[in-house]
């Protein structure tokens, strides 16, 4: 009776392990990275009650990493159009323009902003974005989850159009402006020098949220071969193109180009290079396994030391 009972509870482990286990981790490389379509994008009115439209799609969902990445969405904002103001009490979610300018409310404040450029809304509290312009804005929002595949949002009702600007913004927000990224030689034991800066790091977030990098790779280097022992990340190609290797089950090796997705997951050793004539530009997104946020990484090559 104790052997069945033990059996039986060990075939439930082992079901729950996999149905947490993300199903893009059992992919090749190639299968697991997404591109971005336009033409799959899904048109929206009135989103969160906001005014006009926009399109959208889903480029990674709650499976894509063995964190509690919700998704990460990625469209365009019409003209005078955007996302009404809303509270998110079960996660923290980002908007994020790649170009142009928006106007960004935290928490009923609203400050125009220049892209490439993001401001992160925590836990309990409200956001919104609005295309003031008479042009298309390049957009993305990330959203993570206190418990894994659970989404929450409370709508205010206020689609945020003509209200009164600060000329600074009172809330934490990010740049993503090259200038401000700093050259490191040999980046994770790679060739050359790539430019780096942790746009966000994990004292931002209150959910297991860990950072926001942007990095810049010049044709001819690379970041070396690396991994994170308490994060999945993932890497978002924002211009230029390149190569990803994962080892693992065999050295596997996919090329990227802008408008990638790429998922890594815990502990897996990767390193990107950028193979092309331009720079490689890239966003990374980590959310650690839980709130502890265990940053230290390790570099496989030489056996490098870890960092955090």
């Amino acid at each position: 009776m104790k052997t069945a009972l033990l059996a039986a509870i060990g075939a439930a482990v082992g079901a729950a392990a996999l149905w947490v286990t993300p199903l893009l981790a059992l992919e090749p490389l190639a299968s697991r990275i997404v591109h971005t379509d336009q033409t799959k994008y899904r048109p929206s009115t009135s989103v969160h009650g906001g005014a006009g439209k926009m399109a959208f799609t889903a480029l990674l969902d709650f499976h894509s990493l063995d964190t509690n990445l919700q998704f990460l969405h990625r469209g365009v904002i019409d003209p005078h159009s955007g996302i009404g103001h809303h509270f998110h009490n079960n996660c923290e979610e980002m908007f994020v323009i790649l170009d142009g300018e928006a106007q960004f409310t935290i928490d009923g404040h609203t400050s125009t902003i220049k892209g490439p450029a993001g401001a992160p809304a925590l836990l309990g509290h409200a956001h919104a974005i609005y295309n003031a312009t008479d042009k298309p804005v390049q957009w993305m929002n990330i959203n993570v989850s206190l418990l894994k595949g659970q989404y929450d949002n409370f709508d205010l009702g206020d689609k945020r159009e003509n209200v009164t600007l600060d000329p600074t913004p009172v809330f934490m927000n990010m740049r993503l402006d090259r200038s401000l990224l700093r050259n490191v030689t040999s980046f994770h034991g790679g060739k050359g020098s790539v430019q780096y800066r942790r746009a966000m790091g994990p004292e931002v977030f209150k959910t297991s949220w860990a950072f926001v990098d942007h990095m810049v790779i010049p044709p001819g280097a690379s970041v070396g071969p690396f991994s994170y022992r308490g994060i999945a990340q993932f890497y978002y190609v924002m211009a230029g193109q390149g190569t990803v290797l994962l080892a693992g089950r065999g050295q596997e090796s996919s090329a990227i180009k802008t408008g990638d997705a790429i998922p890594i997951q815990i502990s897996e050793v990767h390193s990107i290079e950028n193979n092309g004539t331009e720079p490689l530009e890239l966003m990374a997104v980590g959310v650690a396994r839980d709130l502890h946020k265990e940053m230290e990484s390790t570099d496989a090559r030489a056996g490098g030391p870890p960092r955090n």
